[in-house]
């Protein structure tokens, strides 16, 4: 028995089970389909990255806390393109494709979509399998984090802005610097419902300047 694997599997529980904004999650299923909701509320609040029929790319959609939380602030006039690699129950005025954004179909199917329209905002909250190890987890984020910059360039309207989780870690600092450099303003953010103990934080930047 792999005894290490077996207690980092019982901490993960115990921290799930007294979390609480998970806590929330479980007692309002309907309103609420996971704890990134609140982190997403919390950054926009300071941020203020939404605005009334917005058209949207939500990156690492699943299962749908940030796109239920878009939705609500850019109403029904807005539009919101979202992507996984795992199924989304369907949400108001969101077209979901399930698919790798690391294959090239993928983001043809999101032109496709889009139909040579820009957006106004990209949010991902794409994240890698975690494997507990940093020298293995932030590249595999960072790599997800240049894909999601990458379609910055392709489908972001100019002023328009972006958010993206990351880990913060070697190649940290030089992704930053790329964003800064094509952006007029950018922020990190680290909101209360992300676990303290998680080395994942946030980068706000506004007005795409490409």
């Amino acid at each position: 028995m792999n005894y290490k694997k077996n207690n980092k599997s019982k901490i993960w529980l115990k921290n799930n089970s007294n979390d609480f904004y998970i806590k929330i999650v479980k007692k309002n299923k309907n309103k609420f389909r996971s704890r990134s909701w609140f982190k997403l509320e919390e950054i926009h609040k300071v941020d203020k990255i939404f605005k009334k029929d917005m058209i949207v790319l939500d990156l690492g959609a699943s299962p749908g806390g940030w796109s239920q939380f878009a939705s609500l602030k850019i109403g029904n006039k807005g539009k919101i393109i979202a992507c996984d690699k795992s199924i989304m129950k369907s949400i108001n005025n969101v077209d979901f494709i399930q698919g790798d954004l690391c294959h090239p179909n993928t983001i043809n199917l999101l032109k496709e979509k889009l139909n040579n329209k820009k957006v106004q905002i990209i949010i991902s909250d794409m994240s890698p399998n975690i494997s507990g190890v940093k020298e293995i987890d932030i590249p595999r984020s960072l790599y997800l984090n240049k894909l999601a910059l990458k379609l910055c360039y392709l489908t972001l309207e100019y002023n328009g802005n972006f958010l993206v989780k990351s880990f913060q870690g070697k190649g940290f600092n030089q992704y930053y610097k790329q964003i800064n450099s094509i952006f007029k303003y950018s922020k990190i953010r680290k909101p209360n419902a992300s676990r303290s103990q998680s080395c994942e934080i946030y980068i706000v930047a506004k007005g795409y300047k490409n």
